[in-house]
């Protein structure tokens, strides 16, 4: 077994970064497959997501995480923990700005992001990546790099786009240098460790997040109650989920009037679980307020959140 992997090279690489920087697109982008979901908003992402991209002579298990932010209430701790735990676990660092958004100061070095990253800055590498080149004159970057280079002591800045997949290629090169040679963790077809439940519950989110607007997608989380596949051909999977909102108002808006608005989310949903599970689905949504949900251990450990 040893010889049979002793070129093999395989690790874990974290995606981290300030909220919206698009570290969910990268991820789909590199394993040309959504398996995060991907908004305008910023905060999409609540996981700590795993995608693994397997090749000839080496394996990249990627951890998308949830933007780096100062937390406000428990599920945001929660969310926190999930990007410190990938910190921890990961081999490289991959850490995403926004080329549109960053500011070349001094004060960029004191953010949150920065004094996370100062910790490990002498355990693993970290690889700068600058994304959203395709917005900007090249010229533009050439002053940004310079100045990352000379205030962190980055492995390699690679600038990219992950939406028009500019300089995918050159990362993936930058990643296989400094990965570890280790045989693989896991099956060389396998894309996620994640079971099917949780991406349909994550699509039926992404939804919510695309059609509403301010705090209700925040408010919100899916909970899948009834998985049930089809047993004869022709029949549909049968799917039961359960939105979940801290106030009866957001309750009314999410169901709309005459539910207009919670049988949008439903549509747009059910077509993209029938493409991702590539199978007729017949998707149930019911909706539900919890109070102060986000802030409930006893709620956010149901709802499959590791809370301690």
């Amino acid at each position: 077994m040893e010889n049979e992997f002793k070129d093999f090279k395989a690790g874990y690489v974290a995606i981290v970064g300030e909220p919206n920087v698009g570290k969910s697109t990268l991820l789909n982008t590199l394993l040309q497959h959504k398996i995060s979901i991907v908004t305008p908003k910023p905060q999409t992402t609540r996981h700590k997501i795993i995608g693994i991209m397997t090749g000839e002579n080496y394996q990249i298990v990627f951890l998308d995480t949830p933007g780096l932010i100062k937390p406000r209430y428990l599920l945001q701790e929660v969310m926190m923990r999930y990007a410190e735990s990938a910190l921890n676990d990961a081999d490289i660092i991959l850490f995403m700005v926004d080329v549109k958004k960053v500011k070349t100061n001094e004060a960029v070095t004191k953010t949150l992001p920065f004094e996370i990253l100062k910790r490990y800055a002498d355990q693993k590498p970290i690889i700068l990546v600058i994304n959203k080149v395709d917005l900007v004159n090249k010229l533009e970057v050439l002053p940004i790099i310079d100045f990352f280079s000379k205030v962190f002591p980055f492995k390699e800045i690679v600038p990219i786009s992950a939406l028009k997949g500019q300089n995918i290629d050159e990362l993936k090169k930058v990643l296989l240098q400094y990965l570890p040679n280790h045989p693989p963790f896991y099956p060389p077809d396998m894309v996620t460790e994640h079971p099917e439940r949780f991406f349909v519950a994550e699509i039926i989110r992404e939804k919510i997040f695309q059609i509403f607007r301010q705090e209700i997608p925040y408010s919100t989380t899916v909970s899948i109650v009834e998985f049930r596949e089809a047993k004869e051909e022709g029949e549909r999977d049968y799917i039961r989920a359960e939105i979940y909102v801290e106030k009866e108002s957001q309750k009314g808006i999410i169901i709309g009037k005459d539910g207009q608005m919670l049988k949008k989310v439903g549509t747009l949903a059910r077509e993209e679980i029938e493409w991702f599970l590539g199978r007729p689905v017949y998707l149930d949504l019911y909706v539900k307020a919890r109070k102060k949900w986000r802030d409930s251990k006893a709620w956010l450990k149901r709802l499959g959140y590791t809370v301690d």
